[in-house]
């Protein structure tokens, strides 16, 4: 029985050399990502190959998000952690600080051609770069370096992952292009509750009205809001939306002293629950494009 536990322990070392033990792929790459949205194209990209956890939830605002010992919990374990960046988790730094977590989140949005906007009377960089699924696509870059330098032995797979899922963006974009460019300039325009969807609007020449800025955190002062309802009507702005993962008693009430007609509901900065009409990034993005596309058909 000894010599028969020595054989095997000899031959082992054979097995290994020729790929016959356990593949170095075997072990499933902890990720967290800071929202959902990041979340599901971190998933795209990571296959079978990583367990993907997102700290704000379906539905969740990002803005808002007020951090649990449990998040901190899940942070600490992560082999790997992503962020949109560009200001969006400004809660993330006192994370990793409660939570011990050692390592550097990746900044998914690393080279992205940023806009900036005038909130609250200062300049900033609009962070709600992924309305626009061109972007995403340098997320899906980055992504795929950062999963290949932690996991290089199933480089091969993310790099093909990230390949598949770069052609359904350039079809999300051709898509959207397809259902916006054959409306008027001037039926372009829409109220929403904050101002999420700047490179939306550049992307396929929309206008977006809103009473809040960049972040649903700031308050909408008096004289903005009746500056807004002036400019609804001058330019006459048919249709207001409302978002998932935000409070819409203001766009509401400024819709009211506008005559704008209710459009729906859209998906901004958070996927819907599993069972909701934007549970990943391809559709929710299908799905805001069809909302906007039909309401402001119908205004024309």
């Amino acid at each position: 029985m000894i010599g028969h536990r020595l054989l095997l322990s000899a031959t082992l070392p054979a097995f290994v050399a020729f790929g016959m033990a356990i593949p170095a792929s075997a072990e499933t790459l902890n990720v967290v990502a800071s929202f959902t949205v990041l979340a599901d194209v971190v998933k795209q990209v990571g296959g079978d190959h990583v367990k993907v956890s997102s700290l704000v939830g379906p539905n969740g605002d990002p803005h808002e998000f007020e951090p649990s010992p449990a998040d901190a919990k899940k942070l600490n374990a992560a082999k790997v952690t992503f962020v949109s960046g560009e200001g969006l988790e400004g809660w993330m730094d006192r994370l990793i600080s409660a939570s011990g977590y050692k390592g550097t989140p990746v900044v998914a949005s690393e080279g992205i051609n940023t806009r900036t906007m005038v909130d609250d009377g200062k300049t900033v960089t609009d962070p709600h770069v992924w309305n626009s699924p061109v972007n995403v696509t340098i997320w899906v870059a980055n992504i795929e370096k950062a999963l290949a330098a932690a996991d290089p032995a199933d480089a091969a797979d993310f790099k093909a992952n990230a390949e598949r899922y770069t052609k359904t963006l350039t079809d999300l974009d051709a898509y959207a292009h397809s259902k916006f460019d054959k409306i008027a300039d001037d039926r372009r325009k829409v109220l929403t509750s904050h101002d999420a969807f700047g490179y939306f609007g550049r992307e396929y020449n929309v206008t977006f009205l809103s009473p809040l800025g960049v972040s649903t955190e700031t308050e909408a002062s008096a004289a903005g809001v009746a500056k807004l309802i002036e400019q609804i009507k001058t330019e006459h702005v048919k249709t207001y939306f409302f978002e998932n993962s935000n409070d819409s008693r203001l766009v509401k009430q400024v819709a009211k002293a506008t005559g704008a007609q209710p459009g729906g509901e859209l998906y901004v900065e958070a996927l819907s629950k599993a069972n909701g009409p934007a549970p990943t990034y391809e559709k929710m993005f299908r799905y805001n494009v069809d909302q906007l596309a039909t309401a402001m058909a119908k205004s024309s």
